[in-house]
């Protein structure tokens, strides 16, 4: 009973159907108190939607005709078991959505790039005069629209960009996006997976049912994706550092060229573009062999270019003082994603990490603070891993704190005019915050008070 939850079933109460809403937490998490914001509950309970919580939260399931599960409810949730065992349908939300669009879906998933790659995928189409609605599993800033709520107001001429988690892909049973991008798959979510291979097989079914109408976008450069293209039914389109055989987008130094066949021409520079980091040219890259497979315009993707702006939370400027300059890259919750966004710095770096552990290995992240960090400070329950890995690789600039501002304030004591400071994560925020927007708005305000105290 969240965001999605009560979007799919505003959704379905919309086109006349009877709704139920089931919920393990208690009764007291899904209502406000006197006086309080409205929550899910108190919306549900005005529109009418009958209500099953806590200890009778799968109660009269078995009465259901389908059940649409929200992203994050794991396949052995309770309550998809009991729907399974009666053989009651069950639809993923982006299921649900796809089902209900009357326009064309682009959807994009992979480990990391998603939100940045979305957003501009959904830039480069507004400045191709098209209506566009940006949706899915994106938090960022003013985008947080349900795709079933895109999929409701949509017309033919509309288009939905999408960004897609592996978790609403795992009982997918039909959706089939026009266009579907792989940007990446690399170790997250072993929390919820036993291995790589799972966690890359959830991502691979957003190519399952295409045709060879639509098209499959994958990145050259990572393995994992070239393997799953080469099952695909989609034409498919690649994107990388260098040029390959067929279809697709490449770079040359800043510069994106476009490859269809032996035909090849210039997309755009990405020097002028506000996106720091060889992380954001491959979202570039992958945004722009989406949008002209799609069959945009070119110019589009330049126009979008010189407009666009990071999403919040990710390597997002905060404030510079001193000519100490604050990045917030609250929503970097990998391992892979800490690495790139180090590497994409470019000055002397003190990086604050660390929350609560999703199966990581940190080999690699103690292997970056050795070539790119400063210093690391190491916060959240999971901090100790952190500081093993950082001190096998050889890197000893270690400091330990109990909240965000303590974190702040140490790398504020290690820091000179020229360097920066980061908040990148590498981990979960539910530790220590409510999610990973959270965090970074605790760290925007911590650094706020930080700047006019100091700056005085």
């Amino acid at each position: 009973m969240a965001r999605s939850g009560q979007a799919a079933a505003e959704a379905l109460l919309a086109l006349g159907a009877i709704v139920t809403m089931h919920d393990q937490k208690d009764e007291s998490k899904l209502f406000a108190n006197p006086g309080e914001a409205g929550l899910v509950g108190d919306w549900a309970k005005s529109a009418g939607v009958s209500i099953k919580c806590g200890n009778r939260a799968y109660e009269g399931i078995t009465n259901a005709d389908t059940v649409v599960v929200s992203p994050g409810v794991p396949e052995g949730c309770e309550g998809l078991v009991i729907a399974r065992k009666t053989g009651i349908p069950i639809l993923p939300e982006i299921e649900l959505a796809y089902r209900m669009s009357n326009a064309p879906i682009l959807a994009i998933t992979g480990t990391n790039g998603k939100t940045t790659t979305t957003a501009l995928v959904g830039q480069m189409l507004r400045s191709a005069g098209k209506n566009t609605f940006i949706a899915g599993n994106i938090v960022a800033g003013d985008i947080r629209l349900a795709l079933t709520t895109a999929a409701l107001r949509s017309r033919p001429d509309d288009v939905i960009v999408a960004e897609i988690s592996s978790f609403q892909l795992e009982t997918i049973s039909s959706f089939k996006p026009k266009v579907a991008a792989l940007l990446n798959v690399t170790c997250d979510h072993m929390d919820r997976y036993t291995g790589i291979e799972p966690y890359a097989k959830a991502k691979g079914r957003i190519f399952e049912y295409q045709d060879k109408s639509d098209f499959a976008v994958v990145n050259a450069n990572d393995p994992v994706t070239m393997d799953i293209a080469a099952g695909v039914h989609g034409e498919v389109w690649t994107f990388g550092r260098e040029l390959v055989e067929g279809r697709g987008t490449f770079a040359r130094g800043t510069e994106v060229w476009m490859q269809q066949d032996a035909h090849r021409s210039f997309v755009c520079d990405t020097a002028e573009m506000k996106l720091r980091g060889a992380h954001n040219l491959e979202n570039v890259m992958a945004a722009s062999a989406m949008v002209i497979a799609f069959g945009a315009p070119v110019e589009c993707i330049t126009n979008a270019l010189k407009v666009f702006n990071p999403p919040e939370h990710r390597m997002e400027p905060v404030a510079e003082l001193n000519g100490i300059e604050f990045l917030n890259n609250s929503m970097c919750t990998n391992v892979d994603a800490a690495v790139k966004s180090l590497e994409a710095v470019g000055r002397p770096c003190i990086v604050i990490a660390g929350g609560k552990d999703k199966g990581s290995d940190f080999t690699d992240l103690g292997t970056a603070f050795k070539r790119c960090a400063k210093h690391a400070v190491l916060i959240g329950a999971d901090a100790g891993l952190i500081e093993r890995s950082a001190l096998a690789a050889g890197f000893h600039e270690i400091s330990f704190a109990e909240s965000l501002e303590d974190a702040v304030s140490r790398a504020w004591k290690q820091a000179v005019s020229g360097d920066t400071i980061m908040l990148s994560p590498g981990c979960a925020s539910f530790d220590m915050f409510k999610d990973f927007e959270d965090r970074g708005r605790v760290f925007k305000s911590v650094v706020k008070d930080l700047v006019d105290r100091e700056g005085a």
